[in-house]
C-alpha cells in the first residue's frame, strides 16, 4: 500500500490530540513533518518525525501529499491557499475559515488543481450523534419537529488562550458552534431562516462564550445551544418526532480518551458508558413504550480512513469543502441575527 505522507501544521491541542494520534495508527498515513516551535513536545509523541519551523519547509518537500492545518482559525485561509497552490491536498481543522469569501476562493483553487480540500468536522463521528442519526434516518421517531442539542461547559474563568481572546475566528460560536451546525446541516440540510443570540456572558470575557441558535425549517426547529457557566448539564440531545422522543445525556468520550494518550486500536474505542445510553419513548395509539438504546460506538478515525479513500481512490471526501463553507455561512448569519436582533432568511 502506498503511504500518504503528511505534513502536520501546528501541534497544540488540536494537532496533538485530534490529528496526530489518529494518523499515527492508520497504516495509510505516514506523518513526515510537523510544524511546531515545541520540538520536545512533538518528539514525546512522535519520536522519529522531523520537526520544522515553517509551513514553507513542508511545502518544499515533494514527498508530502497531504497538509493537515491545525493552527488558530484566523490562519487557516492563508495557509490552505499556500498549500493548495503548492499542489498539496489539504485538511483544515474546523472551522474551515473565518469568512465565506475565503472558503469560496479555496474551493475554486482546489477544484482547478483537482486537489482534496476537506474540513475536520470530527463530531459527525461522535457516538451520540451517530445514534441520533440512525434513529432519524430509520424513521423511528416519525417526522422530526424539534431537534435540540447542548454543548455546555463549566469554565467560569476566562483562560489565556487564543480561542478566548479577541481575534478572527475566536469565540464559542466558531469553536463549538461549528460542530453543532455541521451536524444539523448533515441531518436536515439547508434551513429557511436563522434566529440567534450570541454574546459574552462571563466576567472579563473578550469574545462570545454563549450562543443560542435556532435554524428554522418548514415544520422543524433545530435548537443549538452552548454556555460556559453550566455547573451541571441537562440532556445533550432531545429529539422529538410524531411517533416518539429520544433523550440522551453525556458527552462522547473520544476527546477525553485522546487527551489521556489512548488511541483507537481496538473495537472498544468510542464505546459509551452504559449509564449514558439514551432513552427512546415511542407512542403507538394510546400506549407509551420506553426502551434504552445502546449507543453506537464513536469513530473519529473513520474520518481519516475516508480521507485516504478520497486521495487514493478518488472517492468523495468525508466532509466536503462546500459543507465547510455552509457552516461558515450559517455562523455569519447567526452573528448578523444576534447583532441586528432579527430573523435572517437564507
Amino acid at each position: 500500500m502506498r503511504k500518504i505522507n503528511v505534513g502536520l501544521v501546528g501541534y497544540g491541542l488540536s494537532g496533538a490530540t485530534f490529528h496526530a494520534p489518529l494518523l499515527s495508527v492508520l497504516e495509510e498515513f505516514e506523518i513526515a513533518k510537523v510544524v511546531s516551535s515545541n520540538r520536545e513536545k512533538v518528539h514525546q509523541d512522535l519520536k522519529e518525525v522531523e520537526v520544522v519551523s515553517s509551513l514553507e519547509e513542508v511545502l518544499e518537500d515533494e514527498t508530502i501529499d497531504l497538509v493537515v492545518i491545525s493552527t488558530p482559525s484566523g490562519l487557516h485561509y492563508e495557509m490552505a491557499k499556500q498549500s493548495l497552490l503548492a499542489g498539496k491536498h489539504v485538511v483544515l481543522e474546523k472551522p474551515m475559515v473565518v469568512e465565506t469569501w475565503e472558503a469560496e476562493e479555496l474551493i475554486k483553487i482546489a477544484e482547478e488543481k483537482k486537489l482534496l480540500l476537506s474540513v475536520y468536522h470530527n463530531r459527525r463521528w461522535d457516538n451520540d450523534f451517530l445514534t441520533v442519526k440512525k434513529l432519524v434516518n430509520d424513521g423511528v421517531l416519525g417526522d422530526i419537529n424539534t431537534y435540540q442539542v447542548h454543548f455546555d461547559r463549566f469554565r467560569p474563568e476566562v483562560r489565556d488562550r487564543w480561542r478566548e481572546k479577541q481575534g478572527r475566528g475566536s469565540g464559542m460560536l466558531y469553536d463549538l458552534g461549528s460542530h453543532l451546525i455541521d451536524q444539523a446541516l448533515h441531518l436536515f440540510g439547508w434551513p429557511q431562516f436563522i434566529l440567534a443570540d450570541v454574546f459574552a456572558q462571563r466576567e472579563n470575557a473578550e469574545t462570545d462564550d454563549y450562543f443560542h441558535v435556532i435554524l428554522g425549517y418548514e415544520k422543524l426547529r433545530v435548537i443549538l445551544h452552548s454556555g460556559s457557566i453550566i455547573p451541571s448539564n441537562g440532556p445533550r440531545f432531545q429529539v422529538h418526532g410524531r411517533n416518539g422522543s429520544f433523550i440522551k445525556y453525556g458527552l462522547d468520550g473520544q476527546e477525553d480518551a485522546l487527551k489521556e494518550g489512548k488511541k483507537p486500536i481496538n473495537d472498544s474505542w468510542g464505546a459509551d458508558d452504559p449509564q449514558f445510553y439514551g432513552k427512546l419513548i415511542t407512542i403507538e395509539g394510546e400506549k407509551e413504550k420506553q426502551e434504552t438504546i445502546e449507543t453506537i460506538h464513536g469513530s473519529y478515525n473513520t474520518y481519516y480512513k475516508k480521507i485516504a479513500e478520497s486521495i487514493l481512490e478518488g472517492k468523495r471526501a468525508p466532509v466536503t469543502a462546500h459543507e465547510g463553507l455552509s457552516v461558515i455561512k450559517i455562523i455569519e448569519a447567526a452573528q448578523k441575527s444576534s447583532t441586528e436582533k432579527t430573523v435572517i432568511y437564507v
